[in-house]
């Protein structure tokens, strides 16, 4: 064997072996926190912590039924709100637009994409708490719904682009104009992808705090309606955390284990929608 051959070997050895360290560093990682939350988090959970609102101060025990429901009413508002612009704006870069227009558009997008969510918070708090003058749910979802806007729209015109231009020269030798071509074909087409793209989207927010300081502020009690202040998972993972009482610590590692396995849950049905290929593919 020669020397050459000899080297290429020990290097595909060493960095196959690097490789592999750095896989189980990465899952190791993730296994621990998921481990220690588990540990710390796990021995607090019970029907009650679904289904009670929070004890009074200083008192042990108590749920957080308020800010669960509180985070998903959130998330509706966010879904409703940056879903249908994100949707739209990814049809239009990859079925409309032409040279100029698109680049900007994708330019803003991976821009907004990157602003610091504390910023979209201040944002979120000067377009809706001030003239509304208290904070509350509707704000809180603007806020969540801005910052799904730049996700949802890259990921629909990366799936759009990905629907074989075959589907679309069958539709209009059938007479179809633009719209009808887009709205019954390509969509459905990349339906799957673009679901994926929004639950991915919907995840990565569930999780930020700093911009619902800013809007949705908190709540002890039911929140009714979307015009008052509402309790969030976040929030009082936050408040719970840097409190002065053991119960509370013991309760925020409970909400926390539920918030990291909620967006578990959903990253493994993206996962899974997409092992499966778009419907396209299966068609």
């Amino acid at each position: 064997m020669s020397a050459r051959l000899m080297w290429r070997k020990t290097l595909n050895a060493t960095m196959l072996s690097l490789t592999g360290v750095c896989m189980l560093i990465t899952v190791s990682v993730l296994f621990f926190i998921l481990g220690y939350l588990v540990y710390n988090g796990g021995k607090d959970l019970s029907w009650n912590f679904f289904t009670r609102l929070p004890a009074p101060v200083g008192e042990v025990g108590g749920g957080m039924a308020n800010a669960i429901v509180g985070s998903l009413k959130l998330l509706l508002l966010a879904a409703l709100f940056g879903v249908p612009i994100g949707l739209l704006g990814g049809v239009y870069l990859a079925e409309f637009g032409g040279r100029t227009v698109p680049f900007l558009v994708r330019y803003t997008a991976d821009l907004l994409n990157g602003v610091p969510s504390i910023v979209i918070g201040i944002f979120a708090y000067a377009l809706v708490v001030m003239p509304m003058h208290h904070f509350s749910t509707l704000a809180g979802g603007v806020a969540l719904g801005i910052m799904v806007i730049p996700t949802v729209l890259r990921n629909t015109e990366s799936f759009l682009r990905d629907v074989p231009s075959s589907l679309r020269e069958g539709s209009f030798a059938l007479g179809a104009n633009k719209w009808k071509m887009v709205a019954t074909v390509v969509l459905p087409a990349a339906s799957r992808g673009i679901l994926t793209g929004v639950l991915l989207a919907l995840a990565r927010v569930a999780g930020e705090t700093a911009p619902l300081l800013f809007t949705a502020f908190g709540n002890r009690y039911w929140s009714p309606g979307w015009m008052q202040p509402t309790s969030s998972l976040p929030v009082i993972i936050y408040t719970y955390a840097t409190g002065p009482y053991e119960d509370w610590h013991r309760q925020a590692w409970a909400a926390g284990l539920v918030l990291l396995g909620l967006v578990l849950v959903t990253n493994i049905l993206v996962r899974t929608f997409l092992s499966r290929g778009t419907s396209y593919e299966r068609s």
